[in-house]
């Protein structure tokens, strides 16, 4: 609910900064849109969030609220460190939305996000194996690329289909919730915020869109959905949780494929 108010309260004041700094779509041959969108709405969903912490922390300490944000005892997570990689995500897309950043410049502050993410913990540290049920395969060290390679592409999952009206805050949305259940199924409730700043999102960004959520917005919840998934495969140390949100995300991933295939033949 914190998130969903201040996402939604901070949208307008979001669209008067874009337009102070110029991070507007103009009408192009590569836009869909017929006149100028203001962008940056990324910003709106990531105050939503640091509310949501924020109102979070405060019921712990104030009021008695159980804690959420607990590691599982497989796991040492540096939450700190985790809501840096999410500044530096965002950071990354909100200076792509004002300055176009080259397409090198926003893949390295994506790997930099990912490293912060992996070093702070958060770590596919092992998968079950397939030859002999009931035992894992420990990654060790490889742990850290994997987990980076994963994040990075969760990211550009979601950063390639921000193409239309809704469709990104729609897929994350539905994403989100069905996370959000399949977390509430080991005891945690980590995609709670980040569905209700989608969901206020999309009242401004459904057709005729009077905002885009810009790199910062998609970069954003691609990169907090791919964490969201590791913090359930790390939770239950298993294959098969690695593989529901990746189905949850079918459309996307399909879609990302096709825009790599379609871009590779028009040597794009």
């Amino acid at each position: 609910a914190a998130a969903f108010i201040a996402t939604y309260l901070c949208v307008p004041l979001t669209k008067r900064l874009a337009h102070r700094l110029g991070a507007i779509d103009y009408p192009s041959k590569r836009r869909i849109n017929t006149k100028p969108i203001p962008r940056l709405g990324g910003l709106a969903m990531f105050a939503g969030l640091c509310v949501a912490l924020i109102v979070e922390i405060a019921g712990i300490k104030i009021l008695g609220w159980p804690p959420i944000l607990i590691p599982h005892p497989s796991m040492s997570i540096s939450y700190p460190i985790l809501g840096l990689s999410f500044l530096v995500i965002v950071i990354t897309g909100a200076v792509d939305d004002v300055h176009s950043l080259s397409p090198r410049s926003k893949l390295l502050g994506q790997i930099l996000s990912a490293c912060i993410a992996a070093a702070g913990g958060l770590l596919i540290g092992r998968v079950v194996n397939p030859f002999a049920p009931g035992t894992y395969i420990e990654l060790g060290l490889i742990a850290y690329p994997i987990t980076v390679i994963y994040l990075v592409a969760f990211t550009n999952i979601i950063n390639l289909i921000d193409g239309l009206d809704g469709l990104a805050a729609g897929i994350s949305g539905i994403a989100s919730l069905s996370m959000f259940s399949f977390a509430v199924l080991s005891g945690r409730l980590d995609a709670a915020a980040l569905f209700g700043a989608c969901l206020a999102f999309l009242r401004y960004n459904f057709y005729p869109a009077s905002i885009f959520m810009g790199d910062s917005g998609s970069l954003l919840l691609g990169f907090g959905l791919g964490t969201i998934s590791l913090l359930n495969v790390s939770r239950t140390a298993a294959l098969t949780s690695l593989i529901i949100p990746l189905i949850v995300a079918g459309v996307p991933i399909l879609d990302t494929l096709s825009a790599i295939v379609r871009r590779k033949r028009a040597h794009v």
